[in-house]
């Protein structure tokens, strides 16, 4: 089978899962048409199938179902979208019924769609050949985000419990002052968070595990609340990113650092030739010290010694003349 890229990375995570119903199947679909690709996703809550098309895939499947067509993919992609970006954004068929879709399952596991439309006054033809999704993009599009949502709404549930408590709270203090209400009907029940969770438990399970449920329970705040999520989690994901690159900036100056100084190192040091005639002055003139009589020879030795080392210096320092340093080896990669 031939492999074909689908949507750029996060494009597809971030568009919600809407509910459609083709051909009578209700499912959750996720769609992203390009400028001549498309990948799309499709779920009954039992499997995940998906299908992403390139250019190229799009004209030889074009050509197969449709023998007269002779015209690059770019004119007539725009018409695909136009007339298949309704039927599974949850707009279902349209009502003129210019577009026709239909949904089979295939003995293999894999799901096929067919749809038939008019294109310059010629029946267009298109099939969508769905096979089971990947366990890693089934977690990375549905199952992670959707974890990520319900410890988001637990949270938000602790937190409204909170809140009630403190009203209850402040209502009793009000009662205490001697408050009263206007109206009975308004008076309300002291919340207790394990009798509400019991009872709130007992209604709403039949309602959620109702098959008619499972599909188009992801209605427009939950869409929003998955759009959140994910755009977050991306957000994250970048940052750590960006810090993990400036740590590596980082490591790699340090090493050049490191490689450059033996390398300086190694430059001959010049200044010691006058240290070395200054040791030896004052070695001769130890040595003259210890002589009889010798202050007056030692006193000549010294300034001859100073005056020697003085005309030394500037032929023994000059930059000139210096012997030459070892050559830095060049640097090869990213710095230089």
């Amino acid at each position: 089978m031939m492999e074909v890229s689908g949507a750029p990375v996060g494009v597809l995570l971030q568009r919600p899962w809407l509910p459609v119903s083709i051909g009578g199947c209700r499912l959750l679909a996720k769609i992203w048409f390009g400028d001549s690709a498309y990948h799309i996703l499709l779920t009954d809550m039992t499997c995940v199938w998906e299908e992403k098309m390139d250019s190229a895939a799009i004209q030889s499947r074009a050509q197969e179902l449709n023998r007269r067509l002779r015209a690059p993919v770019k004119a007539f992609f725009s018409h695909l979208c136009a007339v298949v970006q309704p039927c599974l954004s949850g707009g279902g068929e349209r009502a003129d019924g210019e577009a026709q879709i239909s949904l089979t399952r295939q003995e293999d596991g894999d799901i096929s769609m067919r749809l038939k439309s008019e294109l310059a006054g010629l029946p267009f033809y298109w099939e969508f050949h769905c096979t089971p999704a990947s366990v890693t993009l089934v977690c990375a599009q549905l199952v992670r985000p959707l974890l990520a949502m319900s410890r988001l709404l637990q949270r938000q549930v602790e937190q409204l419990g909170g809140l009630l408590a403190r009203k209850d709270a402040e209502i009793q203090d009000y009662r205490e002052n001697g408050a009263t209400l206007s109206r009975e009907r308004l008076q309300t029940d002291v919340f207790e968070e394990q009798t509400y969770r019991e009872d709130f438990m007992a209604k709403a399970l039949p309602v959620a595990s109702s098959e008619q449920q499972d599909a188009h329970g992801f209605d427009a705040e939950l869409q929003h609340l998955y759009a959140s999520v994910v755009a977050h989690g991306n957000a994250r994901k970048r940052r750590l990113s960006e810090e993990r690159c400036v740590e590596e900036e980082e490591e790699d100056e340090e090493e050049e650092e490191e490689e450059e100084r033996p390398a300086a190192s190694e430059e001959p040091d010049l200044t010691p030739s006058a240290g070395v005639g200054s040791v030896r002055t004052e070695t001769a003139e130890s040595d003259r010290g210890l002589r009889p009589n010798g202050q007056t020879e030692a006193t000549r030795a010294k300034m001859a010694d100073r005056a020697a080392v003085q005309q030394s210096l500037p032929v023994t320092c000059s930059p000139a003349e210096r012997p030459a340093s070892k050559p830095k080896k060049k640097k090869v990669g990213l710095f230089r």
